[in-house]
């Protein structure tokens, strides 16, 4: 039983503290929540998913006591719950940022809603149009708030369906795969127990999925002026 008053933040920023404690269910609200809900930009997205590869057994005991006898069938149901949840999350975003038009770039910034993240992802967007959609899934933050602009610029629904497919599916594929066959071979090569040293691959993690990203967004080549947007 979670005492929850003895959570801190750092738990929360942990994504091993889901694993153990909410499991697979815990795991695919937060998947959801990141992008589904503004007040998830703080939830660590990449770092659960990698750990969730990982944790693949126990998480799929939730669902089906015993589990499948398989690690690759285990990650393969785990990769279309999570790349489901992803992908309606994506969704409820785009939704609300069309219903809410401008609104939210006039709100005041509370301790959930930074308007800074708003206008980072807004600049994500008109750089890289509808692959900012898919550029976003592996980018903290930007992530949470890329649908939502997507949906205030009123871009194409359909386009946008293609992009947040695309993004979720090879996002959680990455991420749970690598997580469980990374862990496997270092045990395997270097008697080295990932498991142990979680800290250090969340921040691993972190700069392998955003420094990329973030180098094309503010050294790559802008696009001309008559380049249509998508």
């Amino acid at each position: 039983m979670v005492n929850f008053l003895a959570i801190t933040f750092r738990d929360l920023l942990n994504p091993e503290f889901y694993i153990n404690n909410g499991g697979l269910w815990v795991m695919l609200f937060i998947v959801f929540a990141e992008t589904g809900l503004m007040v998830g930009f703080f939830l660590p997205g990449d770092s659960l998913l990698f750990v969730a590869g990982i944790y693949s057994q126990k998480l799929i005991d939730k669902l089906i006591p015993g589990g499948t006898g398989s690690d690759f069938l285990n990650l393969i149901i785990l990769w279309i719950l999570v790349s489901f949840c992803g992908i309606i999350g994506n969704m409820v975003g785009y939704w609300f940022g069309k219903k809410s038009g401008t609104y939210l770039f006039q709100r005041k910034d509370n301790f959930f809603f930074k308007k800074k993240h708003l206008f980072d992802a807004k600049t994500f967007y008109e750089k890289h149009g509808g692959q900012a959609i898919v550029f976003a899934r592996f980018l903290p933050i930007i992530r949470t708030f890329a649908p939502i602009v997507a949906g205030i610029v009123q871009m194409e629904k359909k386009k946008f369906i293609y992009y947040n497919v695309i993004g979720c599916v090879a996002w959680v594929f990455l991420m749970l795969f690598a997580g469980h066959y990374l862990d496997k071979f270092f045990i395997r090569k270097f008697n080295f127990d990932l498991k142990k040293h979680l800290e250090v691959i969340v921040i691993g993690i972190v700069l392998i999925t955003t420094l990329p990203v973030l180098y094309k967004m503010f050294f790559g080549k802008k696009p001309s002026s008559h380049q249509e947007d998508i």
